[in-house]
């Protein structure tokens, strides 16, 4: 008698790694930029120049942090916790907008919506990465 048996699922992390990865270097860099263009930004925007500088430093620990989480042996619970934060901050980014937290531009909107379908992708591609870990 024979036995059918499937196919052994290769789990892998790359996908999660590459996501994490991804998503704390552009992260990192885009705090990076926005801290040397603080004045800029805050004019064209309509966020305060304080508000983009904690903004700035809270990517910039952002990006650092979630590169150190890439780089562990298990990734697939910093995976989630990551996948998470991003989706906290699509829902923050569209309720900034929503209620007029800052006396936004329409360059200010459209960053903040272009900044929520960012991380709403990054929390997708983490997801996905999840699953196949």
């Amino acid at each position: 008698m024979t036995t059918i048996t499937e196919p052994a699922r290769v789990r892998s992390d790359r996908l999660l790694r590459l996501a994490l990865r991804a998503d704390a270097l552009i992260s990192g860099s885009g705090g990076v930029i926005l801290a040397a263009a603080a004045g800029a930004i805050a004019a064209e925007s309509g966020i305060p120049r304080p508000a983009v500088y904690v903004l700035a430093a809270v990517l910039v620990v952002y990006g650092v942090g979630v590169y150190g989480l890439s780089t562990l042996a298990a990734v697939r619970r910093p995976g989630i916790a990551v996948a998470i934060a991003n989706v906290v901050f699509t829902i923050a980014a569209v309720l900034a907008v929503i209620d007029d937290v800052w006396p936004l531009t329409t360059t200010g909107v459209a960053m903040m919506i272009v900044s929520a379908v960012y991380t709403l992708a990054m929390a997708e591609l983490q997801y996905q990465g999840v699953r196949r870990a």
